[in-house]
């Protein structure tokens, strides 16, 4: 499947069932594992299940591969690896600790707000590194990732 699809598809999924704080970043010039990492906040055990069984259901209703799920038993922090994308669910307390953001967050992708459902704006964060033929310009603007912290001595 396109990345694009397939990131589209994943936050999708995740808007479906009301992920906070989607972020999604091109991790190609990080890694020859996987394309892109995507970040999304749950309020609770039951949420992250939810939205790791959304991601898992939409990925494999459209023909993509599931190559794993772990945590999904707990929930504090679900991860959906579909083999180009590796997608964290978190509870907020939990993606503020490991700040995967600043481990990641180097390229963000900007994606057209087409999760404009029922007139509610999406709440996605992302910018692609290519052009999109089908970008007619109405993309919200990108957040800058955090900047890297240097070591002091």
């Amino acid at each position: 499947m396109e990345i694009r699809k397939l990131q589209r598809l994943i936050v999708d999924a995740l808007e479906d069932v009301k992920a906070q704080d989607i972020k999604v970043f091109n991790t190609e010039h990080l890694t020859a594992l996987f394309e892109r990492v995507i970040i999304a906040s749950g309020t609770s055990n039951r949420q992250t299940k939810a939205l790791a069984a959304s991601v898992r259901d939409k990925v494999k209703a459209a023909g993509g591969d599931i190559v794993s799920m772990e945590g999904e038993d707990v929930g504090e922090w679900v991860l959906v690896d579909t083999g180009d994308a590796i997608v964290h669910i978190m509870q907020p307390a939990l993606r503020q600790y490991y700040n995967l953001e600043e481990i990641w967050g180097e390229k963000p992708v900007r994606l057209k707000a087409a999760g404009t459902k029922a007139g509610v704006k999406s709440d996605v964060s992302a910018v692609d590194d290519g052009e999109d033929p089908d970008d007619d310009g109405d993309e919200a603007p990108a957040q800058k990732a955090p900047a890297r912290r240097k070591a002091s001595k």
